[in-house]
């Protein structure tokens, strides 16, 4: 797929759901004293589910009602997101009774000031509910972990990225809009000028065009 083509609206609805304002209030959800043997041990990227389930749990403190609308893979220093697996991720979670939505950070690790190891409640603002371009998702149909449908979108990406090797997958993110039958995964080579995408199903695995 060629980048001319790069304007899924999926990807346009992320990034006007991440870039809102609002007030913010940042809480450490997990332990603050880590166990001893965990500081020996090197910290290592993890899939998609591994840190939507921990986000997902603060999420459900904060609202009963609250589903998912969007994970992103996000990049720390010194550690390299690597396969379809991040050392960071951001998801929004969004609550129709409370009008708002929500965003959660869980990092592997810590780098002050502004990132902390676990999860992190990044506070919420303002909702006014799902729209075509950015909709809810039940968990549910989150099947597809995030270096499963990396292997998916590989398979597609591969004579591309053979042809541009130094370009590096630049963005990965899942999300729900209605132009798709459920949440989709959505993998970026490159940028806009010169890059590659591809969208892989989160409920099948299929890879869609």
């Amino acid at each position: 797929m060629k980048t001319s083509e790069l304007k899924p609206a999926l990807v346009l609805a992320v990034l006007a759901l991440t870039s809102c304002s609002g007030p913010i209030t940042t809480d450490a959800l997990t332990p603050k004293e880590p166990e001893k043997t965990e500081a020996s041990a090197p910290a290592v990227p993890v899939s998609a589910k591994t840190a939507f389930w921990e986000m997902y749990k603060a999420a459900h403190a904060w609202a009963p009602d609250m589903l998912p609308l969007t994970i992103e893979a996000k990049t720390i220093s010194g550690i390299a997101n690597q396969d379809g697996k991040a050392a960071m991720w951001k998801a929004t979670f969004g609550s129709l009774a409370k009008k708002q939505y929500a965003t959660f950070t869980y990092s592997i690790a810590d780098r002050p000031p502004d990132i902390h190891k676990g999860v992190v409640a990044a506070g919420a603002v303002p909702w006014a509910g799902p729209s075509q371009q950015a909709l809810t998702f039940q968990s549910s149909e989150f099947t597809i972990d995030s270096d499963e449908a990396y292997k998916i979108a590989m398979l597609k990406a591969g004579p591309w990225i053979k042809e541009h090797p130094a370009i590096q997958l630049t963005e990965f993110s899942l999300g729900a809009a209605s132009r798709f039958p459920g949440p989709v995964w959505y993998f970026l080579w490159g940028d806009k000028k010169l890059g590659f995408y591809q969208i892989v199903s989160a409920s099948t695995g299929k890879a869609l065009k």
